[in-house]
């Protein structure tokens, strides 16, 4: 018996001790998360935080942190059991989650912050002109779908913005209670089909070679030397990546854990031959940002670069793309713009790369994003999700658009010069938008 009894403690003492290591592990995701996007839905957003906590941060562990929103100082701090984290707001630059440095050391960063804000130049009034309102009969057909979609939830999840455009008029646009025009909210993955424009432009000025291996040192002494930026794109690199978004998962420990993700990316080794396998990784494009600002010869050409071609001729006047402790913009998932921003974004490559009679994009690269990457079953293109798998049944197979977590999404009908635009939460499962009902809905009227 006393044996046995020390077997017990032992496995008590072993469990306790693996226990507390595990959480250990885990907290830095639980507390990062929260202080990070309750930041950034404050300081950005400008959302009420007790609003931010009661939904975006209603689920799991994260539900169960103590957060504390500093509006002088611009920080948030989360804890819980005996982690803490703290994410602070910088004009120009948003959150940036810190890690290996403390508030004053972060805020000491140079960056060049006249380049980070010179779309404010940009009269709003010519940015709108570029989405002049549409067809009075088609908008009337339409709100009462807005409606059941934003007021009545009709539609599942909880949407706060909605924006249809159909021919190049806006046909619709509702927002939740305390989101409006000028709202910014944040893109998460839709941000790589932003990454994938920066590069459409960088082709264009004979900047970069897509097919070529990317010159990334530590590549060079094994078989990802033989990586190249369409492998990435396509997300065909071969390289390890978890994107389960587990407790432990490669893109948790990316986004709240490490100071240079792009950097953290790289340095998994290969699981398959390069164009071999396709894994859906945000690790790939943060190694695909961190590796277009090493490009540059400063981070102010890279900035000036990606606004003034980038952002200001779609007339996107202030959107905020959020850096991690590196000063690299987080390719994958931090960028935060308005709803009318977005779907000006869509209408770029509706309008197969161009606005108005001004080439943007090279031309053939919407047909090149488009096309579906060799292992991926017809389900995505380049930084870029693709309808040719079918996964929405009622919607035109032309259709392609852009993804994120929890409900972020453009959808881009060239058969129907249609874009639609939705932001919002949609918590899984359960609650899931109905995006296929939705978007059938939409069409039905537009095609009238």
């Amino acid at each position: 018996m006393k044996r046995l009894l020390r077997y017990v403690a032992i496995a008590l003492v072993v469990a306790i001790v693996g226990g507390c290591v595990y959480l250990n592990r885990l907290l830095p995701i639980v507390t990062g998360y929260a202080a990070k996007n309750l930041a950034s839905a404050v300081f950005v957003s400008g959302r009420e935080a007790k609003d931010v906590e009661a939904l975006d941060l209603n689920f799991s562990l994260i539900r169960y942190t103590s957060n504390t929103v500093d509006y002088e100082n611009k920080t948030v701090t989360s804890r819980f059991l005996w982690g803490k984290s703290t994410a602070v707001y910088r004009e120009g630059c948003g959150v940036t989650l810190l890690c290996g440095a403390t508030a004053d050391e972060l805020r000491g960063q140079r960056f060049p912050m006249d380049v980070l804000s010179e779309g404010q130049g940009v009269q709003d009034s010519t940015a709108r002109a570029q989405l002049p309102v549409g067809d009075s009969a088609v908008a009337e057909r339409l709100a009462p779908i807005a409606k059941a979609f934003v007021v009545e939830r009709a539609y599942k999840g909880h949407p706060f913005a909605f924006v249809v455009v159909h021919k190049g008029g806006v046909v619709a646009e509702c927002y939740d209670k305390g989101i409006g025009r000028d709202t910014k909210l944040l893109s998460w993955s839709m941000a790589k089909s932003f990454v994938n424009a920066l590069i459409g432009i960088m082709v264009k000025d004979s900047l970069l070679d897509i097919h070529a291996p990317v010159d990334i040192p530590e590549w060079q002494g094994d078989g990802r030397k033989a990586i190249t930026l369409n492998d990435l794109m396509q997300m065909q690199s071969g390289l390890e990546w978890n994107e389960d978004y587990g407790a432990r998962s490669d893109v948790n420990i990316m986004l709240h854990c490490e100071g240079d993700m792009g950097l953290y990316a790289l340095m998994k080794p290969l699981d398959y031959a390069p164009r071999t396998h396709w894994q859906y990784s945000s690790g790939t494009t943060d190694i695909v940002m961190r590796y277009l600002r090493g490009r540059f010869s400063s981070d102010e050409a890279f900035l000036r670069y990606m606004h003034s071609r980038l952002f200001a001729p779609l007339g996107i006047v202030s959107p905020v793309f959020e850096q991690d402790m590196s000063g690299t913009p987080v390719g994958s998932s931090y960028l935060y713009a308005t709803a009318l921003d977005f779907a000006r974004f869509g209408q770029l490559y509706l309008n197969d790369g161009c606005v108005g009679s001004e080439r943007i994009l090279p031309e053939g690269w919407v047909d090149y994003t488009r096309k579906p990457a060799v292992a991926s079953e017809g389900r995505y293109g380049s930084f870029f999700w693709l309808n040719r798998c079918g996964k929405f049944p009622d919607v035109p197979k032309d259709m392609f658009y852009c993804d994120g977590h929890d409900g972020q999404d453009i959808f881009i009908f060239p058969s129907h010069e249609l874009v639609v635009v939705i932001l919002g939460y949609s918590p899984k499962p359960g609650n899931v938008i109905d995006f296929n009902a939705l978007l059938s809905d939409i069409l039905r009227q537009t095609s009238r």
